[in-house]
């Protein structure tokens, strides 16, 4: 089963979990702040997905794959959950919500929509692969070291949160970045699945990110007929660390509803 970091909630309720799922190359510890706060009133799980973090390494990486992952852990603790996932983690919650709609109440999709896209992200495994490992100890020499090639400091601070600088055996990447790169056509694509999720589902997107164009409804609502959308203005597709109370504040809401 995935890795899975568990949030107990500090008031009880009655609610089903909340699954928090993260996109590529991120990890359930990127969540923690969020899932922390969330956990006032919910319990929240957080996964490592296959391939990434501390969760289990597989030779493939395909959506059916990823939601039959998650549909494992809800049916591990209690059956139904509320799901939010970014990015790629939001391709993987949608597909759980179509192919197990009994496992999901509610579902959140950050910034991605149920379409192929054409951008690549192998060039940022290219970059971690090309990181010299030897004789690092601190996050600030990997921080300065992986500018060479990644000039972005956001995307920089991203990437090494799935660094682990105290393994054994020296400092090594928290990704299967082999398998990561082989099935990057379908991390990027969608699979076409058939079905519909009728139950209440919010795609939130950045206001200042293209990842859900307006052109791309039809091909929501096809799947999500009970579809909402809203936008965090001045946040882009890492949505939740832009706007990070913005965007707790519309799940509670939405959550809650």
């Amino acid at each position: 089963m995935l890795n899975t970091i568990h949030y107990p909630a500090t008031t009880a309720s009655d609610l089903p979990p909340i699954l928090i799922v993260h996109g590529l190359y991120g990890s359930a510890r990127n969540w923690n702040v969020i899932a922390r706060r969330l956990s006032e009133r919910r319990d929240v799980l957080a996964v490592d997905m296959r391939n990434h973090g501390e969760s289990p390494r597989f030779p493939t990486h395909s959506y059916p794959d990823m939601a039959a992952d998650l549909a494992e852990v809800i049916g591990a603790h209690g059956g139904q959950a509320d799901v939010i996932g970014h990015s790629m983690g939001g391709k993987a919650s949608m597909m759980l919500a179509l192919n197990h709609p009994g496992l999901v109440r509610r579902l959140v999709v950050a910034d991605v929509a149920p379409v192929p896209y054409a951008h690549d992200q192998t060039q940022y495994i290219t970059a971690m692969r090309g990181l010299d490992l030897a004789g690092l100890t601190t996050r600030g020499e990997a921080d300065r070291r992986l500018a060479e090639t990644v000039p972005e400091a956001p995307l920089r601070a991203f990437f090494l949160q799935s660094l682990d600088l105290k393994a054994e055996g020296g400092p090594r990447w928290r990704l299967n970045l082999d398998v990561l790169e082989v099935e990057m056509p379908k991390i990027v694509g969608w699979p076409d699945p058939a079905g519909q999720f009728d139950g209440p589902t919010l795609f939130l997107t950045g206001g200042d990110s293209h990842y859900v164009k307006p052109e791309y409804r039809p091909a929501i609502r096809a799947l999500f007929p009970n579809a909402h959308f809203a936008k965090l203005p001045g946040a882009g597709h890492w949505l939740h660390a832009d706007k990070p109370r913005e965007f707790e504040q519309t799940l509670k809401v939405f959550l809650d509803a």
